[in-house]
């Protein structure tokens, strides 16, 4: 695990993101949840998603058409548990957030499914 930055983190947050652990489907708060504001890495803070790219892919994980800025996360490929997966990153701390799939809605068609457990977020005043 890195340094010290994630000395804050629930056992269950370290399991996620630098274990690569997953949570359960349907039980992550931010499955949910509509508020609008920024995303943040759990363990750096550094942002991730906007609240306008989240939508409601019926995954059970939050998922995002794309991220707040390029170069925030980092992908690379997982053929864990059998399949060829894009596992993504933090780019600031290397916490694993989730994978990013190529059927999402236009125009990136791509949805991010990330855990809530790795994620905070910062309401928009």
């Amino acid at each position: 695990m890195p340094d010290e930055m994630n000395l804050h983190l629930t056992e269950e947050q370290k399991n996620i993101c630098f274990l690569k652990g997953t949570e359960p489907p349907f039980s992550g708060k931010y499955v949910n949840f509509h508020n609008v504001g920024m995303f943040t890495c759990v363990n750096c803070g550094q942002t991730l998603f906007s609240s306008e790219s989240k939508l409601d892919s019926g995954s059970g994980w939050p998922s995002f058409t794309d991220v707040v800025e390029q170069g925030h996360v980092n992908l690379s490929d997982d053929n864990s548990l059998g399949m060829h997966r894009t596992e993504v990153t933090c780019s600031k701390c290397g916490a694993h957030l989730g994978h990013v799939f190529d059927d999402g809605p236009g125009p990136t068609r791509k949805r991010y499914c990330v855990n809530s457990l790795s994620l905070d977020f910062i309401k928009k005043e």
